[in-house]
Parts: structure tokens; sequence; C-alpha cells
């Protein structure tokens, strides 16, 4: 069954209805930020980096313990001190030591991106400490070290011969970088002083990578700074302009409007980066990022949501087939309960809201008289809860084992046909009634990026006990931090929650 988009009136801030022949969907199960072409070319130039410094932690590695074999025959007055030693000394060790390094310097930040790479005081600690687990390794294992100063003198050796490596490779890339024209295009964000501030601060260029200043997202420019167009024009402008990072002044950004050009920004491979003010909220979630002049913070996508995407429409499915063939007993017994209890039908069609901002039929076992939406209006003096919601903890409309199916969650059971539809997921933020969505405003759309689930981080976090906008923090949570780790998190808290019946009603 298609999903249906809602009708004008029910479309919310202006936004244009979703045709029919594009159904809409989760933002998740799209191409990954990691496979967009941007973030691929970065990636290919880390893995070459990486691959090139490991190698170089090597050679300086086997060089150091070379050198140190060497001074050792020459103090013991020994004739075999070229290739013989080359290849006795080094190679004995180097199979044991070359794993060991490179997981010990990555641990210590000397693998980070160029601008967060540590320098070389942290490779003389990493050396010391992997000298101590080869001393330790060695008296375990009761090995003659023969001389005991061949560690210590073998470490210091290294440190320089791995210290100078890394020097000229950091010059010779900085040179190439130059000669070939890599540039790091940016784009401001901001206006006035905080727009001249940031412009003026970030100086020349990062991590020996020069800026081009593509342009300024403002209402009028800053000298030096090309006005490419107004915020609200976002998506036009890196449509049109080739950009790798935006770096908001973020003077007088709220945080709703940092999430959107973040969001904007990300589906399209380019990189955020904040400079103070932060909102506190956002620099939690940021990474910081060592700059010249200016500290920016980093604000980093999902990488992997196309691949966890796969993994938990899977999950979605077969735990939800397992619900329905081992649980069909169980659902026959609940049927005949509701039906020898009142008249009607056993399921209820609620229609809610879901992704895209479209209606869909929410599957539920009746719980309430039949006809009871249409005592709704009466009702409405006596709800209980705030904002968007409508709840009464005494609902005269609830029937005697409607009563009991709401306060287990049971009523929500039939909801795993809609995940077999592909209109919900198992967790994610729960899908609203149409009385409800109307009174959202419009910042709470986000929440219907994803497919909406059966339970989430309300169920979880107090349920009917929250203020709408608890809840609506909660969705947000959950969107900004989804993993399939989380989900599981979730289905399995879940539990004691509705045995608990904690806040159901």
């Amino acid at each position: 069954m298609a999903l249906e988009p809602l009708s004008p009136s029910h479309q919310r801030g202006g936004l244009p209805p979703v045709e029919q022949s594009d159904p809409p969907a989760d933002v998740r199960s799209g191409r990954p930020y990691a496979l967009l072409a941007a973030p691929l070319r970065t990636l290919g130039r880390r893995l070459l980096s990486l691959a090139t410094l490991a190698t170089l932690d090597i050679a300086g590695l086997a060089l150091g313990i070379y050198a140190a074999l060497v001074l050792r025959e020459l103090v013991y007055g020994n004739s075999e001190i070229l290739w013989g030693l080359l290849w006795k000394g080094p190679s004995t060790w180097l199979p044991f030591l070359a794993p060991i390094t490179v997981l010990v310097f990555w641990q210590s930040g000397l693998y980070a991106a160029r601008e967060r790479r540590a320098g070389p005081g942290t490779v003389v600690s990493s050396l010391v400490l992997i000298a101590l687990v080869v001393l330790a390794f060695g008296i375990g294992t009761d090995y003659d070290f023969t001389t005991s100063g061949l560690i210590p003198v073998a470490t210091a050796l290294s440190a320089i011969t791995i210290g100078l490596f890394r020097a000229a490779y950091a010059s010779a890339t900085a040179e190439l970088l130059r000669v070939s024209g890599v540039r790091r295009r940016v784009i401001l964000v901001g206006h006035g002083e905080a727009l001249t501030a940031l412009h003026r601060t970030l100086g020349s260029g990062r991590g020996n990578i020069d800026y081009e200043f593509v342009g300024a997202i403002a209402h009028a420019g800053e000298p030096g700074l090309r006005v490419l167009g107004e915020l609200a024009e976002l998506s036009e402008i890196l449509s049109r302009e080739r950009a790798d990072e935006l770096i908001l002044a973020e003077e007088d950004l709220d945080e709703e409007r940092v999430l959107a050009i973040v969001e904007a920004a990300h589906s399209r491979g380019v990189r955020v980066r904040l400079a103070p003010k932060t909102t506190e909220l956002l620099v939690q979630r940021g990474e910081y990022v060592p700059g010249e002049g200016a500290p920016l913070f980093e604000l980093r996508p999902p990488v992997l949501a196309g691949a966890d995407w796969i993994v938990k429409r899977t999950f979605d499915t077969v735990v939800s087939l397992l619900v329905v063939t081992v649980g069909l007993p169980f659902w026959l017994l609940v049927a005949a309960a509701i039906k020898l209890d009142s008249r009607g039908p056993v399921f209820y069609l609620d229609r809610r809201v879901g992704v895209g901002e479209h209606e869909f039929p929410m599957f539920k076992f009746r719980t309430m008289v039949q006809g009871a939406d249409r005592q709704q209006s009466r009702l409405e003096a006596q709800n209980e809860a705030e904002g968007a919601l409508f709840k009464i903890r005494d609902d005269p409309r609830v029937t005697r084992v409607g009563a009991v199916l709401r306060r287990l969650s049971l009523d929500e059971l039939p909801q795993v046909l809609n995940v077999l539809r592909g209109e919900m997921s198992l967790v994610g933020p729960r899908p609203l009634p149409l009385r409800d969505y109307d009174k959202l405003a419009n910042w709470h759309r986000k929440r219907y990026l994803v497919l909406p689930g059966i339970t989430g981080l309300w169920q979880i976090s107090g349920r009917s006990n929250l203020s709408f906008d608890d809840l609506v923090r909660l969705d947000f949570y959950y969107l900004e931090n989804w993993s399939i780790w989380l989900d599981i998190s979730i289905l399995v808290k879940t539990i004691p929650a509705v045995l608990g019946a904690r806040g159901a009603y």
C-alpha cells in the first residue's frame, strides 16, 4: 500500500506536497555520507597518508634497532656490524614490534589527521611504552638480551630516526600540496563583526593546507569575501559552489538553525565546523579541531548510516516475522477477549503521520469502544497532557480488556505488520495522531525524517509522565546519535519498562 501525502490542511510550514510517485524514505536508508564524492577523496588521501606514515615508522624503528646493534658490536669489538646484523637483528624483532608500534602510535594520535597529529614528544613517550612492553615480554619468556643497554639505546635511536622521517614527510607533503594547488575551499556563514573576526582569525590555512575562501553566506559582505547569498538559499549555494568546508560564525544562529545547516551540508559531503561561541548541545557533539588563529569544532555525520540501515531493516523484518509467527496463538486469544468484551472489530486502524509527514494506517488492537474517535472532541477539556498530546488517565472510552492491553502495551503488537509493510520500524520516534500533529511547531518536523517506531526513547524514559517538550528532545537525541546498537539497547530496555507499566495509560 502506497503512503498517502497529507492533505493541504495537514501540511505544515509551507512545505511542498510530496509526489505520489516519489514515496518518502528514511534518511538513513540513503547513500552514506562516507560514500559521497568529497568524503571519498578525503578518505583516499587519509589512507595513503596512513600507509606512508606507518611504513616510515617501521623503517625508522628497524633503522634504530640496527644502529643500536651496530653500536653494541663496536663497543664489544666485533667485526660483523653491517649486512649480517641488518638481517639477524631487526628481522628477529620486527614481526613482533611492527604491529605493536603501529597500534601504540595509533592510540597516541600519531596517525590522526594532519592538524590533529601529535608531535615528537608523543613519539618518544610511545616508544618508551613499547620498550616496556618488549622488556616485560623478554622477562616473561626468559629472553637473553645479552646487554642491558640495548633497549634504551634502541629506543633513543628509534625516536631520532622516526622523528627525522616524520619531519621529512611533513615537509615534503606540505610542499607537494602547495605545488599541486591543493586548497580547502571554504564558505563562511555569519554577518557583521562576527564574520569579519572569523575571516581575520582563520589565517591563510590549517595543517599546511591553504584556505580558498569561496565566499560568505551573509546579508552583507566583508572586504575580500564574495557574498554568495543568504542562509535561506543554503542548499542552492552548496549545489552551485564546490566547497570542502562550511565554517559558521555562530554568533546569532540558534540551535535549530545550526542543526538544519549541518544536515544540508552533510547531505552534500561538505564538512561543517563551528567557531565559538557554540551552543552547549553542539559542543558536546563536536570534535575540537586545532586551528591557526581560531579554534574550530567539527560536527561529524553518521559515517556508517547506510550500512547500519541495511542491518536495521533486516533485523526489523526478521524480528517482526518471528513475533507474528510465534505469537499467533496469543494474538488469537487477545482477539477473542476483545470480541467478547465489546462490539466492534479486533483491530483499530489509527491514522498516524509517518516518515516524510505522510499519513499511514497504524494497526492496533482495539482498546476503546467502537466510534471512540468521534467522542474525542467533547473530552478535550479533560486532556492531562501538555503540548501536542492527548492523554486521559481514566479515559471513559477504554474497555475492560483494553485497559489491560494498554497497561501492558500489548495493544501495540499489531504494529509489527506496519514494520513488515515498510511504514514503521521496531525503534524510532513515535508516530503522532493527526490531532496531535496539527499542534506541532515547524521545528518539530525533523522527527519525520526517519521511520516511526513501535518503541523508542519515549517508552523507556518515563513515557506518558514526560512533557511534550521533553519527548521532542528525546526524539532529537535519537536522531543525532542513532546506531543499530542504540536500537537494540532501546528494545532491551523496553521490556522492563512495559512490565513495570511506567507511565502507561
